[in-house]
């Protein structure tokens, strides 16, 4: 028998046995190697095709658990005895889409090949069309398999009412336990989907993401789908190959110029774009900066740390991470325009340079001290796991295999074997300011007046000139095929990837007044630029 909340025995006279069984068979508990959740099986009509779909929430299969084409577990049953299905997410035979930060869903498709019988599917509420506001009080309940000591690998139900509604979102008043995020909420009345649990007591209706499902088969060459645009799988930084086919970076002129009036030293240290398509920069002193999408004004301003902020990333579960010249990482969770400090992490005796996640989901930071540090996540902390040391002060790090991470000792490239934990090769004498990898086979890193390119299969150096550049800082794919850098004298110059080589294809005179520390793809057919001029500009 499944574990039933008290509060839901009502729930019994409503639901017969038979579609309690039904039910049951279409709810599966989703393990993998980093995370253990609840997912169900949908069939959907699509371009008058009938297609059937695994769905969950993203932070229990990722992006990058979908690029590293991990398997997964599933078991489905009133009770979980024993292994019933295993999926290889291989987004190069399946359909896969990955909705990232507040939708928090991962869509999959199912083949004939994974043999899962027909009677498994449920259907979902279609009236949405007319808006959801019509769900607000209504009755549901949800279907999970909670990861918990009282109701562990048995299905779990409860019911509940939508308290409030904002877009998508919503909050509800059930009690989900721990392990049921990817549940479905099933309206009482029709026993139909309308709604994914997420965390905490917050959901994403199910509409938005079948029409977002109906848009994307319209174009259906893009097999995987991240941060509401089409990615490409080579390099998870390029949002969307076709939007700069025809990119020219002389040509263009500024749309957006943001004046960094609110900081205590006007400059632009890093930019990234967050889940929700948001520009953020981290800044002279002490500043975070989340900027409004349409009209690019601050829509919250985060003053934690006491210096530089030097590097931003988003991390797989949606948190923003932040490291500094205050010596120390931190961690927020971003709600809308409010924001919670969710740890700090003082582990660095000197300047943090550089933090990166894992495919693993382990977190990596480089410092000023010689110093990189690994850390693991236990019982929703981050938690120092292991350090290495460095012969010189470290400034970039980056992941160039599954289990290979490089890293920079002043004027020399190290690459570092996970498994084995050291240092496998070792290149001097490169001058680097930042590095990324613009193939899944080519580490780019920009100096002082040269570029260098490492083929990461067997290690070759090649040399590229860039006369009258000075440093070049700032580096981001455009696509496939092209990157742009930004150089000390304010320029930007735009390069096409042939082969093992770049050919130079158009320069941004004096695209800014000084030193330009980064220039940022921001997905949307758009770039943004900045650093010691005090502006960001958007491009």
């Amino acid at each position: 028998m499944s574990r039933i909340n008290e509060a839901d025995i009502k729930l019994l006279p409503i639901i017969s046995e038979t579609t309690t069984d039904a039910l049951y068979n279409s709810i599966v508990r989703i393990e993998n190697q980093n995370s253990i959740g609840t997912g169900f099986f949908l069939k959907k009509q699509i371009k008058n095709k009938l297609k059937y779909f695994l769905i969950t929430c993203h932070h229990i299969i990722t992006k990058d658990d979908v690029n590293s084409k991990i398997s997964i577990n599933l078991y489905y049953g009133k009770k979980i005895n024993e292994k019933k299905k295993k999926l290889i997410l291989d987004n190069n035979k399946r359909f896969i889409a990955c909705f990232g930060g507040e939708k928090d869903v991962t869509v999959i498709e199912i083949l004939k090949s994974d043999e899962i019988p027909e009677d498994k599917y449920i259907m979902a509420d279609l009236n949405y069309k007319g808006g959801y506001n019509k769900y607000k009080n209504g009755k549901f309940f949800l279907l999970g398999y909670p990861n918990d000591p009282i109701y562990q690998k048995e299905i779990y139900i409860s019911s509940g009412e939508i308290k409030s509604i904002k877009g998508f979102e919503f909050e509800h008043s059930i009690d989900a336990r721990k392990g049921s995020s990817g549940a479905p909420f099933y309206l009482i009345e029709n026993l139909r989907v309308i709604g994914i649990h997420k965390q905490g007591n917050y959901g994403t209706f199910i509409g938005v993401i079948l029409d977002e499902l109906e848009k994307i088969y319209k174009e259906i060459k893009y097999t995987c789908y991240n941060k509401e645009k089409p990615i490409n799988n080579i390099n998870n930084r390029i949002k969307n190959d076709s939007l700069y086919n025809d990119f020219n970076i002389e040509t263009k002129e500024p749309i957006h110029i943001i004046k960094l009036e609110s900081h205590h030293i006007h400059l632009v240290c890093f930019l990234t774009v967050m889940n929700d398509g948001r520009l953020v920069s981290g800044c002279g002193y002490c500043s975070i900066i989340i900027y409004n999408k349409e009209t690019y004004k601050p829509d919250l301003i985060i003053n934690e740390h006491t210096n530089y902020v030097v590097c931003i990333i988003q991390l797989s579960s949606g948190i923003l991470a932040s490291c500094s010249q205050d010596h120390s990482i931190k961690l927020f969770n971003i709600k809308g325009n409010e924001y919670e400090v969710l740890q700090t992490l003082n582990y660095h005796t000197d300047d943090v340079t550089k933090i990166i996640e894992l495919k693993n989901k382990t977190l990596v930071s480089c410092s000023v001290d010689k110093s990189i540090i690994f850390y693991i996540k236990d019982n929703l902390k981050y938690k120092k796991d292991y350090q290495i040391s460095a012969n010189h002060s470290c400034y970039n790090i980056i992941q160039t295999k599954d289990n290979e991470i490089c890293y920079n000792e002043y004027e020399t490239i190290c690459f570092y074997d996970l498994l084995e934990r050291k240092v496998k090769v070792s290149i001097s004498k490169v001058r680097i300011e930042n590095i990324i990898m613009i193939t899944k086979d080519l580490l780019f890193i920009t100096g002082y007046n040269k570029i260098s390119i490492i083929n990461v299969n067997n290690y070759k150096l090649r040399i590229i000139d860039v006369p009258r550049s000075g440093y070049i800082f700032g580096v981001c794919m455009l696509n496939q095929n092209m990157l742009l850098t930004g150089e000390q004298e304010g320029n930007i110059r735009q390069w096409r990837i042939e082969d093992d080589n770049l050919i130079l294809v158009s320069k941004k005179e004096k695209a800014h007044d000084n030193y330009i520390n980064v220039v940022l793809n921001l997905g949307n057919g758009h770039i943004a630029s900045g650093w010691r001029d005090e502006t960001i500009k958007i491009w």
